[in-house]
């Protein structure tokens, strides 16, 4: 598996503060080894659409597609209680 990445969500990757895109790229690495790690907290986020939702922190969502042998990240953004 490899991680594409849309132009969406790299300008909300950029924006998002030093701590959340740290906590991302450590996440990230996570989805690559084990899609079904606890701590990314993985489920079906669209079932229509094929968007799956995963946790970067408490607060933090990041949202992505599987296509064949690719995670393209979608979106990464706080995630309201």
């Amino acid at each position: 598996m490899r991680l594409d990445y849309t132009p969406h969500f790299l300008r909300n990757y950029r924006k998002a503060p030093t701590a959340i895109q740290r906590a991302f790229d450590k996440k990230s690495l996570l989805l690559l080894e084990n899609f079904q790690h606890p701590s990314l907290h993985a489920k079906k986020y669209d079932e229509s659409a094929n968007i799956w939702q995963a946790r970067v922190t408490g607060s933090w969502r990041f949202y992505f597609s599987i296509e064949g042998d690719v995670y393209r990240l979608q979106e990464i953004k706080s995630h309201p209680k």
